[in-house]
């Protein structure tokens, strides 16, 4: 009875870790990163990635507000080009449930299967030092994309995933 009633826990941790984004970065570690005020998106990379337009000025307006967020301003002449590339793979989890309880039609185990089907994105972002024309810094987030069709809940969702991996800009002192 006990696990029965863990049941709705468990499955609401499986759809929260669904929606939550994992977020890594790395960076030069001899990069003065206060030096950074001025940016620029970075045209010959953005478009070569491989999404829609729609997709593409979502994410870079997501970065831009970031980015100024972060006391950045907008120029010609940047400190630091803005790259982005994205990927995108199909994925299915599959759970397997056996618990014991009531059923409606006996008591005793339970067995149950839950298959989730869906899209995992990553999302790269490269701050390149504009002088240098080297890489300074990536964050890289990954998580479920909304494909449901919702344009709202799409463009809520890439706010998530810019908002995460920008939060490790800039990079901790160790």
């Amino acid at each position: 009875m006990k696990t029965l009633k863990l049941l709705p826990l468990l499955l609401l941790f499986l759809m929260a870790s669904c929606s939550s984004v994992r977020v890594t970065s790395d960076y030069d570690t001899t990069t003065n990163f206060s030096k950074y005020k001025t940016f620029a998106f970075y045209k010959k990379g953005i478009d070569k990635v491989d999404i829609s337009d729609l997709d593409k000025r979502r994410i870079l307006k997501a970065v831009e507000s970031e980015l100024m967020a972060k006391g950045f301003t907008k120029s010609n002449s940047p400190d630091v080009l803005v790259n982005i590339f994205t990927k995108s793979r199909q994925k299915v989890d599959v759970y397997n449930n056996m618990y014991s309880g009531w059923h409606p039609w006996y008591y005793g185990p339970n067995y149950g299967m839950h298959i989730s089907k869906y899209t995992e994105g990553t999302l790269f972002v490269d701050l390149i030092d504009a002088k240098k024309k080297e890489l300074a810094w990536q964050g890289i987030g990954s998580g479920a994309l909304n494909t449901s069709g919702n344009v709202a809940k799409k463009e809520e969702r890439i706010k998530q995933f810019v908002e995460e991996i920008m939060a490790q800009y800039p990079p901790a002192k160790n």
